[in-house]
């Protein structure tokens, strides 16, 4: 091996090092709150646990990259549109419909519960448009987006586009464990983390295709998954602390990953001219989670 080799294959050895050192604190950090966590707050407990879980598909979903660096741009289309599908319907059964029950045991009527979750779903997509916009990120894509995108490095403008996607799912896993029971809550964990995986793929190729290593790639598809654990916890902490905030937590967690549906997922699914695919893989993904839902809840 010559010299130029070994120079270049340290520094990727020492970042892999880096991040899966990084890996492994948060995993011992996530049992060590999990185990606080369940006796005393059990929702916010199982909230963790789904989190971990749909983090756990995300990584798993970037191990093939380390064998093969191939994927169609059908298949990745196909993919997208899979997620979207699982994500809508998510919103649908999983969000939107205990909000509005939600809303109704609090002794709200038809117009008002339909109100409640409505405007919840409006801010919860202005608020993910406004961090849209002045977040500095990088779109695989798109390309830059956000103030002062030139000032930071681009790893780390992928790092924040991959949280502005991933964030929404933790919170909807977090709201799902206070608004419904566990098995319906662990039923949109489960359809969260089915679409992952693919998800975890496309981004480490994603990464990939845009010039880093193999390795780093990977690591950090891996650590992007991170970012929904830290949601799922957020989200069943607000969510949970008043009975009142709980329509308004569903409806928000509904907008923001409506929002990520429509201004991220569709459009990247159809960019490639494989709009029939990414539909298909959008009805499969729908149904999928539909049953998930329903036969588990």
């Amino acid at each position: 091996m010559n010299t130029f080799s070994r120079h270049r294959i340290r520094p990727q050895l020492t970042s892999v090092s880096i991040w899966t050192l990084a890996v492994l604190v948060a995993c011992l950090g996530a049992y060590a709150l999990w185990e606080y966590l369940l006796p005393r707050a059990p929702h916010v407990a199982n909230a963790l646990a789904g989190g971990l879980l749909a983090a756990g598909a995300t990584a798993l979903g970037t191990v093939p990259v380390m064998f093969s660096q191939t994927l169609s741009d059908k298949v990745q289309d196909t993919m997208f549109g899979f997620g979207a599908g699982v994500m809508l319907a998510a919103c649908a059964f999983s969000l939107v419909a205990p909000g509005l029950e939600a809303a109704g045991q609090l002794g709200h009527g038809p117009w008002g519960s339909g109100f409640i979750v409505g405007g919840a779903i409006l801010l919860g997509a202005a608020v993910l448009l406004t961090m849209d916009r002045l977040l500095p990120h990088e779109h695989f894509i798109k390309g830059k987006e956000g103030i002062e995108v030139h000032r930071l490095r681009r790893t780390w403008l992928f790092v924040f586009a991959i949280a502005l996607h991933n964030l929404p799912e933790g919170l909807a896993i977090g709201v799902g464990y206070v608004g419904n029971d566990p098995v319906q809550g662990s039923a949109l964990a489960t359809g969260i983390a089915i679409q992952d995986v693919p998800e975890g793929l496309v981004v480490a190729l994603a990464l990939l295709s845009a010039g880093y290593s193999r390795a780093f790639s990977v690591a950090l598809g891996m650590l992007s998954g991170l970012v929904e654990p830290l949601g799922a916890v957020v989200g069943a902490l607000v969510v949970g602390w008043s009975a009142e905030l709980l329509p308004w937590g569903l409806g928000f967690a509904a907008g923001a990953m409506l929002f990520v549906i429509s201004h991220e997922i569709i459009p990247e699914s159809h960019r490639k001219g494989h709009e029939v695919f990414a539909t298909g893989g959008l009805m499969i993904g729908f149904v999928l989670m539909m049953l998930l839902d329903t036969a588990l809840g």
